[in-house]
């Protein structure tokens, strides 16, 4: 009993500590805006550039950076100049099913920030995985609400507990990509509620994060950046949200409508709806001043709390220790894999040869496409992690399928350089470029370079390549290009687009321009010249291109027929199968969920030549896999992060257990029950209510390939019992297997009587244990009050449900072993 009042009494101090150090800041944001005319507040509320806030020297106010992420920090600096740590994508993340893993990532993600001088990271992704065709699926966390807020609560305290901003996004229903500019989202009031709001909600309420971005997208009729009911009413209203709300990059569209919406900052800047326009709103009368004074309080709050406002104490004083963001990265990575099929125990590998197949294991894709992009220092590729990990003269790799099909941005054997010019050739400035390409936004352009006199880049440099045979180049980018290559010029004019997209120039696809029969080895010159213009659209200053390159295509059958020989002759063939940046992007969603090129043949043939053939699944989100039941093992890594090829290895070795859970439902593109992802007259309807992910599966009463959960270890677990005492629930279960492990819990609620306004069941809880053989430990969670309630659309508030209910414990929404029933 001493240590409980011990304990209490600590809270008790630390809580008047915290309150009595948010006085104190609310003071000096009080004081400083006090000392502020009209056209500073405006100007305060409006970005100065592409990635910060104008500093404010008469109030003390240091410039506000905010940086990209969500698995790394890229800084201002969209180079490989400047790397980054690149962890697992969000999926990977989430399928670890644990907050306090996502909290280490957080607090390793502040420490890269404060490096980089980065105040907010515009992170994390928090909107659902609505439909498996969503092109950004990858950045989101899970399908499941409530798993998505346990991980955003991870993620948000990890990354402020070093002293960081975090902007919660896309605040609310950003959940695909195609017409995200206009797209008006159609969704009742229950299904925001019960579904999109939850994460957010969840994430207000346990880690009081200090931003929100607002998303593109329109809700119901009106656009998320002017948005005064979900902004104003529910969030700062219901939830108590007190940070500050950034648009989503170039989301803000009115002045007047923005700010009474509750918009506090429009970025990118410096011309957009705020500055001098919404300073002359205010002398109009348009604009209450008050309520811009709203606005500029909370971006004062901001920048206390990330201590760049004289006078105010940050709220993190103390920096935590050094966290090693290459171990924790590959720690990430193999807690996420999630090992779906295992015949015949393949996994651990058995001693003997392996054959590695596939393009992804040598040229590892480790992160989704977009606005999410960092350039790591390193990437350890499967074929890298495996040699490293097996007995020297093991291991036999061949290509087998290459899933791309187009050209990327430049990168292994180029040696390249920027030179800038004047609009009469002569060289202004020169930069580094350790690939293929640029993107210099707003004033980050090399010494002594600016954009008036800028009027050509040029990309020059040598390339020396590993093959024999017709290299392909080309162009990314819009605009007036020269590509020359070893003395030829084979382009010499203008690239365009007929799409609406002011990001086409970013994530849109490179263009072949280029065809040249080259030797091994042999270094040649190439060059790109782009003649500057600012894209339309983009009322800022950009420059963005690329040189890219494809090697000589071999013939697709004798690449299988390679590899078919490699698997034969091997005791073991393992297959990396990957999609590309063309199928998972930000910027458009997806058509399909197959494999891109001819993988599925591949896998196929492999292995009908050898039975114990193990699949590596490299993709961010669901695909299709026809030949799942023809394999012995399929392992999903998702996008792995830069040392996703070592903890590839660690798993495949059984040097550790893979770890992961499925955080959304895996099936085929036929029977997913939500696929329109797609407007129509600039409207989705999100018809299906609340019946997403497993709730819509169970439905429809489909069977997916892979449920929700779904995952295994190298060990076995016997679930013995479940007794429920109020709203705490205890399952008991032992470790039958031969090895230590770790099972992930996942406690299910499900109303005795069928209600078909309510799913079958949903997740309510989840605990991670870990046993020793023989050893049974005992999950404790409790059920929150929420899993038992809905919204009522008639009365506008949550009503808790009362009646009989099973909670459901076991390791997949399929696989439950044990229940006990309750009454509530």
């Amino acid at each position: 009993m001493a240590e409980t009042v011990e304990s209490r009494a600590g809270n008790t101090a630390g809580s008047r500590r915290r309150d009595a150090a948010d006085r104190a800041r609310e003071a000096a944001v009080e004081a400083a805006l006090g000392k502020l005319d009209l056209d500073a507040k405006a100007r305060l509320l409006s970005g100065q550039g592409m990635w910060s806030l104008p500093a404010l020297p008469e109030i003390g106010l240091q410039s506000l950076v905010m940086s990209d992420g969500p698995i790394g920090v890229r800084g201002v600096h969209w180079t490989a100049d400047d790397p980054s740590i690149a962890l697992p994508s969000p999926t990977a993340l989430a399928a670890t099913w644990d907050p306090a893993l996502a909290r280490r990532a957080g607090a390793l993600l502040a420490q890269e920030a404060r490096r980089k001088g980065v105040h907010v990271l515009l992170a994390p992704t928090v909107n659902l995985h609505r439909s498996p065709l969503g092109g950004r699926h990858f950045e989101a966390y899970s399908e499941d609400p409530y798993l998505t807020g346990r991980i955003g609560s991870g993620y948000v305290q990890g990354v402020q507990s070093g002293g960081v901003g975090t902007t919660v996004k896309h605040f609310v229903a950003n959940d695909a990509e195609t017409d995200r500019f206009t797209v008006n989202n159609i969704v009742s009031e229950r299904a925001l509620r019960e579904l999109y709001l939850a994460p957010f909600e969840a994430i207000v309420e346990n880690a009081h994060p200090w931003g929100i971005m607002t998303a593109y997208n329109s809700v119901n009729g009106t656009t998320m950046t002017e948005h005064r009911y979900l902004v104003n009413e529910i969030l700062r209203g219901e939830w108590g949200f007190d940070g500050f709300n950034v648009s989503d990059w170039m989301a803000a569209r009115s002045t007047t409508a923005a700010i009474e919406g509750g918009l506090d900052v429009a970025m990118p800047g410096p011309q957009t709806v705020y500055g001098a326009p919404l300073a002359a709103a205010v002398r109009a009368g348009e604009v209450e001043e008050a309520t811009v004074d709203e606005a500029v309080r909370n971006v004062l709050r901001l920048a206390a709390r990330v201590g760049i406002l004289e006078g105010a104490e940050p709220v993190v004083t103390e920096v935590p220790e050094t966290v090693d963001g290459e171990a924790l990265a590959r720690e990430i990575a193999r807690r996420a894999f999630v090992l779906v099929r295992n015949e015949r125990q393949a996994l651990p590998l058995k001693p003997g040869r392996v054959a590695l197949i596939g393009a992804a294991a040598r040229d590892a894709r480790v992160l989704g496409g977009g606005s999410a992009t960092v350039f790591p220092s390193r990437v350890v590729s499967p074929l890298d992690g495996l040699t490293a990990a097996l007995p020297e003269g093991s291991l036999t790799y061949a290509v087998g399928a290459d899933p791309t099909e187009e050209l990327a941005v430049a990168d292994k054997g180029f040696e390249l350089r920027a030179v800038c010019r004047d609009e009469r050739g002569q060289v202004i400035g020169s930069g580094s470029a350790p690939n293929g390409q640029i993107q210099w936004m707003g004033d980050d352009l090399p010494d002594g370079v600016t954009h008036d006199r800028l009027h050509t880049v040029e990309l020059t440099g040598t390339f020396t390549p590993r093959d024999s045979g017709p290299h392909s180049f080309g162009v990314k980018g819009l605009g007036a290009f020269t590509l020359t290559v070893d003395g030829t010029t084979y382009f010499d004019d203008v690239q365009r687009t007929d799409k609406d997209d002011p990001f086409e120039a970013f994530f849109g696809a490179p263009v072949p321009r280029a065809q040249a029969e080259l030797t091994a080895g042999e270094p040649v010159e190439v060059s790109l010249t782009h003649v500057i213009a600012l894209p339309e659209g983009i009322p800022m200053k950009v420059v963005g291109f690329a040189l890219a390159h494809q090697e000589p295509r071999r013939d697709a059958d004798e690449l299988i027929a390679e590899a078919v020989e490699a698997a034969r002759a091997a005791d073991t063939a393992v297959v990396v199968v990957a999609t590309t940046d063309r199928v998972e992007s930000e910027g458009f969603d997806r058509k399909d969920l197959r494999l891109p090129g001819r993988q599925d043949e591949l896998v196929h043939a492999v292995a009908a030549a050898n039975p114990n053939t193990v699949v590596v699944v490299n993709s961010g989100s669901p695909v299709e896999l026809p030949w799942r039941d023809e394999v012995a093992a399929v392992l999903l890594s998702w996008f792995p992060g830069q040392e996703g090829g070592a903890a590839l290895a660690d798993v495949l070795t059984g040097a550790h257990e893979p770890g992961g859970r499925l955080p959304t439902t895996w099936g085929s593109f036929a029977d997913a029950p939500v696929t329109q992802v797609a407007p129509s007259d600039g409207e989705l309807r999100y018809s299906e209510g609340v019946f997403i992910g497993y709730r819509s599966w169970e439905r429809a009463g489909r069977a997916p390939s892979y449920a929700f959960g779904h995952g295994l270890g190298y060990t076995d677990w016997t679930y013995e019992a479940i007794e429920v005492d109020g709203r705490t629930a205890t399952v008991r279960l032992r470790n039958s297997g031969a090895r230590a492990g770790r099972e992930v819990v996942q406690v299910y609620l499900a109303p005795v009587e069928a209600d078909p306004e309510r799913p079958v069941r949903w997740l309510a809880a989840f605990a991670g244990v870990e046993a020793a053989p023989g050893e049974s430990v005992e999950a404790v969670v409790e059920l929150p009050r929420r899993a038992f309630e809905v919204w009522d659309e008639s009365s506008g508030s949550w009503v808790f449900v009362k009646g009989s209910y099973e909670v459901q414990a076991g390791r997949s929404i399929t696989d439950r072993r044990v229940a006990a029933a309750i009454n509530v």
